[in-house]
């Protein structure tokens, strides 16, 4: 649910109020789906965030910049060599489409300006960043071929054509009476929204329903239920929205249902959706920059291929783990197998070669003259048969040890696979991102040479305080959970984790003393709520002084056997969770 055209004509001027005339100095691009132009007005610097994720494409600025990778993407690099350094001469808004056109002025040759224009398309799973020059495109972030779209291509050297002109009225040219005319002549079977979306040029389900509740009127009213009193309703209410998105007046609105779900949002206030939750904001960047956050549009660079990558994995350790169980219980039968042996030892005389597909005979085994009946191979003779059966009560004798053995590393691997899994979620940004990478190489998961450590910025734990001051420290992956309880914690330090379930290290760092009850509870709820138990009730949590626990010679990063341990049953408290969860800058 992102802005409609309509809502994005007061964020173009926002936009274009603040940006216009301001100098590029640096573009960065901090994953595949989206730049960020650093832009330097006097006394003043600027972020300018784009995105075309499918969940929230947008344009807005941020309060704070992003991690990059090391080494900028190709589009980063030609959006580098070409407007880096312009300026930017205006931000338009192409009729009321979901496109901004920003024109920037840059210095050629010669001392002869030229005007490059980044064409943003904001337009759900079809958005697009396109760099556009004379009519043509140079380069674009996503490329369109014609076996993606045999209409429209975006590659370089195509020529640029702008989406052609709807045949619908723009609020802000038409008079409020060609709106009501137009609505009238629409089909009388049709819902009052789904007309409005079709007269109102840049309209949404949104901007539409919420006309309809300020009118007074159902969205799914048929206009053939609307008398003339209705009409002017409907007048009044597109007044009011009009009046709404004025600079004036602006006040952009976010919903959220449950769970935090963004439902709706709009450059002007809703309140058809008496129900949700209501945030204003003072500008619409603000609004966009906290949709971003509840979205999780951001994602950081190969943190989304690792986990493809591990959830791959832990199917196909999964489905090993079924087939080891099938073959773990066929060799819980080797006794049959002799026993048929032994039986057509005794009975081979009494039967003829090749005649029989099974033969049933008194069990010589059984006491009460229960009977056995014997599979036979027909392509095999009875002294073949008979000679296959032992072979294969010798070779399941033998492979039941290994077997076990097999399943048990098995079982290991998908634990190990899902304490990664869970790191992945808790990691926040690109340090920790190449500590997992390092780990999925050196476990053979990945093809890829190790990547060198960034001593700029170092991962970190994450650090909380109890409410009595007690420091908490929660490792993030594997790495940092071996480091955490072997060489940052000390010996008398308190360590938790969920019981039989991946998760994160938690260190209580209380010296020795006895922890408070609330304080213990509350490092039980971390452990709990950095876990893939996140969300569970009455979830098991060890606890146990740090000198009790182990880690096996060739273990596993992340793996530790421990004892005399204490185990609490914990139900976290999410809303309770969230102002300890508020210290650590990186949630």
């Amino acid at each position: 649910m992102s802005l409609d055209g309509f809502s994005m004509r007061p964020l173009t001027r926002e936009l274009d109020d603040i940006l216009s005339g301001g100098r590029i100095d640096k573009i960065t691009q901090p994953n595949k789906q989206s730049i960020i132009l650093s832009i330097r007005q006097p006394g003043q610097n600027y972020l300018l965030h784009i995105s075309i994720s499918p969940q929230n494409p947008s344009a807005h600025l941020l309060e704070k910049n992003m991690e990059n990778p090391p080494e900028p993407p190709a589009f980063c690099m030609l959006l580098r060599k070409h407007i880096e350094t312009g300026r930017i001469a205006a931000i338009r808004q192409h009729g009321l489409d979901r496109l901004i056109l920003i024109d920037i002025d840059f210095l050629a040759g010669g001392g002869q300006i030229v005007t490059k224009t980044l064409v943003l398309e904001l337009m759900g799973k079809y958005s697009n960043i396109i760099l556009v020059q004379d009519g043509q495109i140079l380069d674009a972030l996503r490329k369109v071929g014609t076996n993606s779209n045999r209409f429209r291509t975006v590659l370089p050297g195509d020529a640029y054509e702008l989406p052609p002109g709807q045949d619908k009225l723009n609020l802000f040219d038409a008079s409020l009476e060609e709106v009501l005319s137009s609505l009238k002549s629409q089909p009388e079977d049709m819902r009052l929204d789904k007309a409005l979306l079709e007269v109102c040029m840049g309209f949404g389900p949104v901007s539409a329903k919420e006309v309809c509740f300020s009118a007074g009127l159902a969205a799914s009213t048929h206009l053939s239920q609307l008398e003339e009193v209705d009409f002017q309703s409907i007048s009044d209410a597109l007044k009011e929205l009009l009046d709404a998105v004025q600079p004036e007046s602006l006040s952009p609105t976010l919903l959220l249902g449950e769970n935090k779900k963004v439902t709706a949002m709009a450059s002007f206030p809703l309140h058809y959706q008496p129900e949700a939750e209501c945030i204003t904001f003072d500008s619409i960047s603000q609004l966009l920059e906290k949709a971003d956050l509840l979205y999780g549009s951001y994602i950081l660079p190969d943190k989304d291929r690792f986990q493809k990558l591990v959830k791959n994995e832990l199917n196909r350790a999964e489905n090993k783990l079924v087939k080891l169980d099938a073959e773990i219980d066929e060799a819980e039968n080797a006794e049959l197998y002799r026993k048929r042996g032994d039986n057509l030892m005794t009975y081979q005389y009494q039967f003829h070669d090749r005649e029989d597909t099974e033969i049933t005979v008194t069990d010589i085994y059984s006491e009460t003259g229960e009977m056995i009946t014997i599979p036979l191979d027909q392509r095999l003779t009875l002294v073949e048969n008979m000679q296959a059966c032992y072979k294969k009560y010798d070779k399941l004798k033998r492979g039941k040890e290994m077997l076990q053995n097999q399943r048990k590393e098995c079982e290991l691997s998908i634990s190990y696979l899902e304490s990664i899994e869970s790191s992945l979620l808790a990691s926040s940004s690109l340090a920790e991102i190449a500590e997992i990478h390092n780990e999925l190489v050196s476990g053979g998961y990945l093809r890829e040479k190790l990547k060198k450590k960034n001593n700029d910025k170092p991962a970190h734990p994450f650090h909380f305080h109890a409410p009595d001051g007690t420091s908490i420290l929660v490792g993030k992956n594997n790495y940092q959970n071996d480091k955490l309880t072997f060489k940052t914690a000390s010996f008398n330090d308190i360590w938790l984790h969920t019981k039989d379930i991946p998760g994160s290290h938690v260190i209580l760092r209380c010296g020795g003393t006895e922890p408070a009850e609330e304080t213990l509870l509350l490092a039980a709820e971390l452990a709990v709520y950095f876990s893939k138990a996140r969300g569970s009730s009455t979830v098991p949590v060890d606890y146990v002084e740090v000198r009790r626990v182990k880690k096996p010679s060739g273990a596993k990063p992340g793996f530790v056997i421990f004892t005399e341990q204490s185990t609490l049953y914990i139900t976290p408290d999410e809303e309770k969770l969230a102002p300890v969860l508020a210290q650590d800058p990186a949630l």
